[in-house]
């Protein structure tokens, strides 16, 4: 038997813990001759080539050890058992091979005090170790101080919980000085916060500053909070950097918020960055992973699939909204150029062309926002949109009114965002989303009827649009139909498409003002008599006489049409 006797100095959670943390059936337990309570300190790639005699017995106390390269039912599997076990490791794990672990191997593990395991052949050694030591740091009780209750990850919900300890605004960075997420907005921030947020990362001038300072080299040696003084461009800030042993996996930022900072704030932010280890942990081994994974249940539990509720981190009991955000880089008809997801085939679906640089980034801006906006906010991308799943709370458009806030001070962004009603559960998010995207749509149509240097960011709920949402739903309805009719209608927007003439706008401007010739003249900047021309022209020609009842409302049905086929990309 093996003279090794349990070091007292052995602390951490049991190996039973981290197991049950990891994705079940990642690894398999061959043998543990001490169970799977013992404790584990870390986890570690272990190479048989480097081991050394001198190292002691206690080299590896407490650790797992990945035994990359080694196979179970090799025979050098049996010496790295051996050597694990004199230096006191909690576990060591292998490839299982074609054959699995030999039985002398069995044995030996048997007869010792180091946990034998295996890894499954479709899990990457990577993987096992990222999510190895994420479940390592999870399961470490000083690690929630001061916030417990975030879920795996919750980087938003920790930038809002530490800001109440702090007394002021929270960034969280990662080593690259990239936001993965704030805190909300109580107060107007000041312009390196605004520039921060909007950008996502801190702007390259500053973190060259920085860095010629020496700040970054302080900040990233030490364990405690650097201060940076106000100056008189911006307020005050504290940072430290968040660690996990000698690994830096981001820092944590506190702003003055239009008020100092508390005077427990250093104090705070010390709490802080060991609690969230583990949440940065998670987001660098597979949050990333994981968001793309619950963006796609979202977009499957706004088509109907209930089931993905739970994957798209949805509540069943609760209410909730969907607000839809369309960005656009503001540089005018390009805007305009699609459909998107709007013409009925629903969340997901492919777009005509997907967002620019400048809306792809108002995007991410909308949806960290989204996230510090309130808790429990679900996020999802497609192409140049961007659905939030928002918990009821307050009026239906004061959601998207909240997220469109944080973009107006970007000139050259425009943002569409529709709200619909509150859903009492999944099964009703179809509809919502449905709705919320038939705002948008209303909207677009009303920024294409404005010069292009005058179209700005709006929002609305779908309470507010009815009556232009409902003419939407019954223009698709009619579509189908209306290609297979001919009239004079069908006549005059064919004559316009060949030749290049205007009836149809005359025609259109007129109805629009309430058959009032001078206010319709004035939008289309002709005098009023020429204006009367092409309205007599258009009744010779085609037939289409606006003071025929009929004849109007097929025109503002066919003109509507015409409009909206124009508008496609690829249209003639």
């Amino acid at each position: 038997m093996p003279t090794h006797e349990p070091d007292r100095r052995e602390t951490g959670p049991s190996l039973e813990r981290i197991l049950g943390l990891i994705d079940p059936g990642m690894l398999d337990v061959v043998v543990a001759p001490r169970g799977t309570g013992v404790p584990v300190t870390d986890v570690v790639l272990h190479d048989p080539g480097e081991e050394r005699e001198d190292d002691g017995a206690r080299a590896a106390a407490g650790l797992i050890l990945l035994a990359v390269g080694v196979e179970a039912a090799s025979p050098e599997a049996l010496d790295v058992l051996r050597a694990a076990d004199r230096a006191g490791a909690a576990a060591v794990v292998m490839r299982p091979g074609a054959r699995g672990p030999r039985a002398e191997l069995v044995e030996a593990a048997g007869r010792g005090r180091t946990a034998l395991l295996t890894r499954r052949p479709e899990q990457g050694w990577t993987e096992v170790l990222g999510r190895l030591r994420t479940a390592l740091v999870h399961s470490d009780p000083a690690g929630t101080t001061g916030v417990a209750g975030l879920r795996p990850g919750d980087l938003s919900g920790l930038a809002n919980t530490v800001a109440a300890l702090v007394g002021g605004a929270i960034t969280i960075e990662d080593p690259q000085s990239r936001v993965l997420a704030y805190s909300r907005l109580d107060h107007e921030p000041d312009p390196m916060r605004r520039l921060t947020i909007l950008g996502q990362e801190v702007p390259r001038w500053r973190v060259d500053e920085l860095r010629a300072s020496g700040f970054f080299r302080t900040l990233w040696s030490t364990e405690d909070v650097v201060r940076l003084p106000a100056d008189d461009r911006y307020a005050e800030r504290l940072a430290i950097a968040v660690r996990h042993g000698s690994e830096v996996l981001g820092s944590i930022w506190a702003a003055a918020d239009g008020r100092p900072l508390a005077e427990d704030a250093a104090a705070a932010l010390r709490t802080a960055a060991r609690a969230a280890v583990p949440h940065l942990s998670h987001h660098q081994t597979w949050g990333l992973a994981a968001a793309r994974a619950r963006e796609g249940a979202v977009h499957a539990l706004l088509r109907g699939d209930v089931r993905s509720a739970r994957e798209a981190g949805v509540t069943a009991d609760r209410p909730y909204a969907v607000v839809v955000a369309e960005a656009y880089d503001g540089r005018g008809e390009e805007a305009y150029d699609g459909q998107g997801t709007s013409d009925g085939r629903g969340a997901g679906a492919p777009e005509g062309r997907g967002a620019g640089r400048a809306g792809r980034r108002v995007l991410d801006v909308l949806a960290l926002q989204a996230a510090a906006y309130r808790p429990g906010c679900v996020t999802a991308r497609s192409g140049r949109r961007l659905y939030v799943l928002v918990p009821a709370g307050d009026g239906e458009a004061g959601p998207a009114r909240t997220l469109l806030a944080s973009v107006h001070s970007v000139p050259r962004d425009v943002v569409l965002a529709g709200a619909g009603p509150v859903a009492a559960g999944p099964a009703g998010l179809p509809a919502s989303r449905e709705a919320a995207e038939l705002v948008v749509r209303v909207l677009r149509e009303r920024a294409a009827r404005l010069p292009t240097g005058e179209v700005r960011s709006a929002v609305a709920a779908y309470d507010e649009v009815v009556p232009e949402a409902t003419v939407l739903r019954l223009l698709d309805r009619v579509e189908p139909l209306w290609g297979s009719l001919a009239g004079p209608v069908h006549a005059m927007v064919e004559h316009d498409r060949v030749h290049g003439s205007a009836y149809g706008d005359s025609v259109t401007a007129y109805l629009d003002a309430s058959c009032d010739t001078g206010t319709a003249a004035r939008r289309l900047n002709v005098h009023p008599n020429t204006l009367r021309y092409r309205l007599r022209r258009a009744r010779e020609l085609f037939g289409v006489d606006p003071a025929d009842p009929a004849v109007r409302l097929l025109a503002e049905i066919g003109l509507r049409l015409a409009a909206r086929r124009s508008d496609r990309p690829g249209s003639p």
